[in-house]
């Protein structure tokens, strides 16, 4: 089995691991006073109340992310394509915001959501029972196909004396919502350059409000896990300036020793404002689909409206979501049945 490699401009291909799971425990607990008012934060009033039945293809949700993330951006327009091209009487899916992948995953789980984007690696953390799932074994959810590559960012203003990730010990940094990807890589970034949790102020919000508290003094620092270039750091540069800090050598490491996250380089015209490379760590954002709720015929309908027609997502990341790409972060996840007929006949699982 060849593991997943990531790099700034080329995506190999991995080969599949199909993973047999049993649906041994429960998802973690997601408070509804927690959940977010899908009806306010959706655009254009696109989100159902989730109380009709999805199994017939109607009313479909998907979770995506905080408003000021990539994922809920894309979300919108996958979404939309689906709706254009899923070939399924009455088929609606909405794009709605959350705290990305892990709430994604339990919601999934919960069978509040139909499908939700997510870093590939809570996925696996959601089918062992370990990292935020604390335990709880959760597996009634499939791989329905690669979304883009993640890359940590981290942002801070110019000129202000911050150097490394070291500096940051003492400083408010804003570190991304709880239970999401972003707040997860941030401290794993941070604990690798022995920064504990009681060594700095978090703040815990997505990275469109840590982008405005940097841009207003509130923060030194604002992480995030972000397509590459990120529109959000785009703008922000356009109003300070900024610099990202890369990841130091012995941290990159201990971080690949001890997780699935890989090296990925943050070339220098990625963004304006560079002036050398930024040495960062990425991972791969999936779709994946409840298999409970999304049978067999409607996820293989899923697959090929969304990525026979992704050239129609306007997003810079759709880019990315090509045939030759499709199976990235697939190894060690279950693939959704009517996912894993659409790659089997167009022969995908090989590549």
């Amino acid at each position: 089995m060849k593991k997943n490699k990531l790099f700034m401009s080329i995506f190999l291909v991995p080969a599949l691991a199909l993973a047999a799971c049993n649906g041994e425990g429960e998802a973690p607990e997601v408070e509804d006073e927690n959940l977010p008012d899908a009806g306010d934060e959706a655009e254009d009033g696109d989100v159902d109340d989730g109380d009709e039945e999805s199994g017939d293809g109607s009313a479909l949700q998907m979770g995506t992310g905080s408003t000021g993330g990539t994922y809920y951006a894309l979300g919108q327009e996958m979404a939309n394509v689906m709706n254009e091209h899923v070939d399924v009487d009455d088929f609606q899916v909405n794009a709605v915001a959350t705290d990305a992948s892990v709430e994604n995953i339990a919601r999934v789980s919960d069978q509040d959501l139909e499908l939700g984007l997510t870093v590939h690696i809570p996925a696996i953390d959601a089918l062992e029972g370990e990292g935020d799932f604390q335990g709880q074994v959760m597996d009634n959810f499939g791989f329905m196909g690669y979304v883009y590559p993640e890359t940590n960012q981290i942002a801070i203003l110019a000129d202000e004396g911050i150097e490394s990730v070291e500096d940051l010990e003492g400083m408010r940094v804003n570190i991304g919502p709880p239970g999401s990807a972003s707040h997860a890589a941030s401290t794993l970034i941070l604990e690798a350059h022995d920064i504990g949790e009681d060594d700095f102020e978090a703040y815990e919000e997505g990275f469109g409000d840590g982008a405005s508290m940097l841009q207003d003094g509130n923060v030194d620092a604002t992480f995030g896990l972000l397509g590459l270039p990120a529109t959000n750091i785009e703008e922000l540069a356009t109003q300070q300036d900024i610099d990202l800090l890369g990841i130091e050598d012995e941290a990159l490491e201990d971080i690949e020793a001890n997780s699935e996250y890989e090296h990925i380089t943050i070339e220098s015209d990625a963004y304006d404002f560079l002036e050398e490379d930024v040495e960062g760590i990425a991972a791969y954002a999936v779709l994946i689909g409840s298999t409970e709720d999304v049978d067999e015929d409607l996820g293989y309908e899923i697959v090929a409206g969304m990525y026979e027609n992704a050239e129609d997502v306007s997003h810079a990341q759709g880019e990315h979501m090509t045939m030759e790409n499709i199976m990235l972060g697939s190894e060690d996840l279950p693939l959704h049945p009517g996912a894993e007929r659409y790659f089997e006949e167009n022969d995908l699982l090989d590549q």
